[in-house]
């Protein structure tokens, strides 16, 4: 059985709070399971989003985990913003959190898959 979207949530933002960073719920989505995105902002206004990594990410040792990809980066939050807009129209029920990590590397944070 699979950890629940709306505790995940809850332990990503004691997570981030406890590094001394800053997190917030944008969207609520279904609390069962909806998709979580994650979209990391810097001190210096680069932005980077994270979402659900495809199915052929996950590891049978470790079926629990939730493995994110780096869906696009830079300064231009418009286009992450869009991105995400275009998300939610697709799936209603996704979580959006919002994190300023401070001194913490993003993917100490949350597990980042590489393509």
């Amino acid at each position: 059985m699979r950890v629940t979207s709306d505790l995940w949530v809850s332990a990503l933002l004691r997570r981030v709070f406890s590094a001394g960073g800053f997190a917030a719920v944008a969207k609520r989505g279904a609390a069962e399971a909806g998709a979580v995105f994650v979209l990391a902002r810097g001190r210096l206004g680069e932005v980077a989003l994270f979402g659900p990594a495809p199915q052929t990410s996950y590891d049978s040792a470790k079926p629990d985990e939730r493995f994110f990809t780096l869906l696009g980066a830079g300064d231009d939050a418009a286009m992450l913003d869009a991105r995400l807009e275009r998300e939610k129209k697709f799936d209603p029920d996704i979580w959006v959190v919002e994190i300023e990590a401070g001194t913490v590397p993003v993917d100490e944070l949350i597990s980042v898959k590489t393509p």
